[in-house]
């Protein structure tokens, strides 16, 4: 793909040193979030080929994983290729993630648990899962040990991504950061926004920093708003953070890893792609998903929420869009492609910035009496259970 040069603060020094994940050494700090139908092994795959960094699989409950349910194992499928092999993990019942987190570990599935307690969505808060779990501290105790506990004897690094808390007046994140640092996790990602907030606004660095100066034995990632390389670069710099964590701001976009590993080795080179490149890019993509569901239509149907995200700024005409959106063989695919301006240039701006669904501010659905205490009353325990939904978070 083609690059243009940007302004970068140090030229040629790097932004940042490696980042160590237990054992394992990631010499662009920067991890992919785990997004639900976005980053499996087909887009995890295109992330991979344009820059370094850790990258996580999409979540699987603990539930799921225990009762071996087929999807659920199908998240766990990964390339030859990719290592350190990372899966995420959510749960509420402290027995049934060390369970998973053991099958994990024990059976060689991934080499990597990410533990998310970052999920904002309300059939999941309602019942006391999520973003809002840490606000019962004992229960977020007895889940992060079970799950380091589980996974020590492997040598399976556990880390945790989490929220700044339920709401400004029911925040979490510092006591919630110390616990897992004492608990044995390797790292902890703040995704700087509240329950409430859900991916509204703009994300509260601050936070960020509050977490890294307390907590100080382990790496502190930062999450939220990084929509380039830029923003990476300022993050670090006004955080102190360990490194990055990016989720929607690469959808559409795998290249922005490139970027990425480019700003954190002090290169200031960028990728701006014109829309032939895209397009290579989006077959690329389909390839890929048929490869992974061993299923062309599948794969086909699973790609088209990705056309508004790659095609965002580019001058492609609404027929052509639906049409792409409609896509239900590779062949159809190769032929709409096909029929774009190749030779349109990259739109610069208008290519860049938030992408997906950012909503608005909520009232967190929480368990009747739940924020009366930081205990939990043995009466949500039978409850909490049914909080373990597939479902994405962060």
């Amino acid at each position: 793909m083609s690059t243009s040069a940007s302004v970068q603060p140090v030229p040629g020094q790097r932004l940042l040193p490696p980042l160590q994940v237990g054992p394992h050494t990631i010499e662009t700090p920067v991890e992919l979030a785990p997004m639900a139908g976005v980053t499996n092994k087909a887009f995890r795959t295109l992330c991979r080929e344009n820059g370094g960094g850790l990258f996580v699989a999409e979540m699987i409950t603990s539930r799921a994983l225990v009762e071996r349910n087929p999807v659920a194992l199908h998240i766990l499928t990964f390339d030859e290729s990719e290592s350190p092999r990372s899966a995420q993990v959510y749960g509420v019942d402290p027995a049934t993630v060390r369970e998973a987190v053991r099958i994990i570990a024990s059976e060689n599935l991934a080499d990597h648990v990410d533990l998310n307690f970052g999920c904002p969505v309300p059939k999941v808060t309602r019942k006391g899962g999520g973003a809002v779990l840490p606000w019962k501290r004992d229960l977020f105790t007895s889940i992060v040990h079970a799950a380091v506990d589980a996974a020590k004897p492997y040598d399976v690094p556990v880390t945790i991504k989490m929220r700044k808390g339920i709401d400004d007046d029911h925040l979490t994140y510092l006591e919630a950061g110390l616990i897992a640092q004492n608990a044995g996790v390797a790292t902890v990602a703040l995704h700087a926004r509240t329950a409430a907030d859900f991916y509204s606004g703009t994300a509260d660095w601050e936070s960020i920093a509050r977490l890294k100066e307390t907590v100080t034995e382990i790496p502190v990632l930062g999450n939220g708003d990084i929509w380039s390389a830029e923003d990476a670069v300022r993050m670090v710099e006004q955080t102190g953070c360990d490194g990055v964590v990016v989720g929607r701001g690469c959808q559409g976009r795998p290249w922005l890893f490139a970027d990425l590993q480019a700003a954190f080795e002090g290169r200031p080179e960028r990728v701006t792609p014109g829309l032939g490149e895209v397009a290579d890019t989006i077959y690329r993509h389909g390839e890929l998903m048929v490869e992974f569901y061993e299923d062309e239509s599948k794969g086909m149907r699973d790609l088209r929420k990705h056309m508004a995200w790659y095609l965002k700024g580019y001058a492609v005409g609404g027929d052509a869009r639906r049409a792409l959106a409609m896509v239900s063989t590779l062949e159809e695919l190769r032929g709409h492609l096909a029929a774009l301006d190749h030779d349109a240039p990259y739109p610069g701006a208008d290519a860049e910035g938030p992408r997906g669904r950012a909503g608005t501010p909520k009232k967190p659905h929480v368990p009747y009496g739940w924020l009366d205490s930081r205990d939990l009353d043995p009466e949500f325990e039978a409850s909490l259970r049914e909080a373990e939904l597939s479902v994405s978070g962060g």
